[in-house]
């Protein structure tokens, strides 16, 4: 028997649910796949899966054996694809997603770079505020601003996003510049309407604090448009560095607070498995690690 197949059947079937699932994704007979997962009790000496008439279930012993049959599986794919991507030609297409305002300052970039780099390859590039879901909307890569990720896709961390409190010095000439994280509750707040408008995760040092906010008189749903609004003087926000950056250097936005900065996100690229990873994915991830530094990102 070949282990390392009935091990790959053995995950297929656990992360597709059902053997016929695993049997189409593997391009195999239900019979064939069930004699593999067999095989590999067999081997194992232990059953690995309770099967009834309605799903299938992991056994103590199938509980045990699936993180070491799924590090196997996915060691031997990248052994392989070590080996042979000396002799491949990155090629193909990818279909990726990021926010609005990311895509829109250094995706956009990042890609036309990496097509120019590599020019048999395409990218469809997705712009949305809303977290997509990969599998249903056939999207090979997303890239997440966040320190929630979904446990169930695989992540890898590019960079760190860090963010500034900030406003126009007209506002603070006209309402004065807050000195104290208190001090926000007299001023004009222009919030995210699906996060972060309600209080702000401030840190000075080892001090952390939790700032409630009052309610903000504008809202809005895209980085973008949030900046414009305090370019306007519509009050204090938060912003991105990767946004505000440029804007804080020519002065067109002041910091407030420089004392406490907000909680930092780290940017990650997501996918949906490691397994059969193109290597026109792997490619534009690392192209992307290397573009955006682990730390200090070249917007910072």
């Amino acid at each position: 028997m070949d282990q390392l197949k009935a091990m790959q059947v053995f995950v297929e079937v656990v992360d597709r649910g059902s053997l016929t699932a695993a049997a189409e994704a593997l391009d195999m007979s239900r019979a064939m796949t069930s004699r593999h997962l067999e095989a590999l009790e067999q081997w194992l000496g232990a059953r690995l899966l309770q099967r009834s008439t309605r799903r299938l279930s992991l056994t103590d012993a199938g509980a045990e054996a699936l993180p070491r049959c799924r590090q196997m599986v996915e060691l031997a794919e990248e052994t392989r694809q070590v080996a042979g991507a000396r002799h491949q030609t990155v090629s193909g297409r990818l279909r990726i997603t990021a926010s609005m305002s990311f895509a829109q300052q250094h995706i956009a970039p990042a890609v036309a770079e990496f097509l120019a780099l590599h020019p048999q390859t395409g990218i469809e590039l997705l712009a949305s505020e809303h977290a997509v879901n990969l599998v249903e909307d056939r999207i090979d890569l997303a890239l997440r601003i966040s320190n929630q990720l979904d446990p169930a896709l695989i992540a890898r961390r590019l960079t760190v996003c860090r963010s500034v409190v900030c406003a126009a010095p007209g506002y603070l000439a006209a309402r004065g510049t807050p000195a104290e994280p208190a001090e926000l509750s007299a001023h004009a707040c222009v919030g995210h309407a699906r996060f972060g408008s309600d209080e702000w995760l401030l840190q000075r040092g080892s001090d952390r604090i939790s700032v409630p906010l009052p309610p903000p008189r504008l809202r809005a749903n895209e980085a973008m448009v949030l900046l414009q609004a305090l370019l306007a003087g519509a009050g204090i926000g938060l912003q991105p560095t990767y946004l505000a950056g440029p804007l804080l250097a020519s002065g067109a936005l002041v910091r407030v607070l420089p004392d406490w900065e907000p909680e930092q996100l780290g940017i990650h690229a997501v996918y949906t498995s490691r397994r059969h990873q193109p290597l026109l994915l792997r490619t534009f991830v690392d192209f992307l690690a290397a573009r955006f530094d682990a730390e200090r990102p070249y917007w910072d």
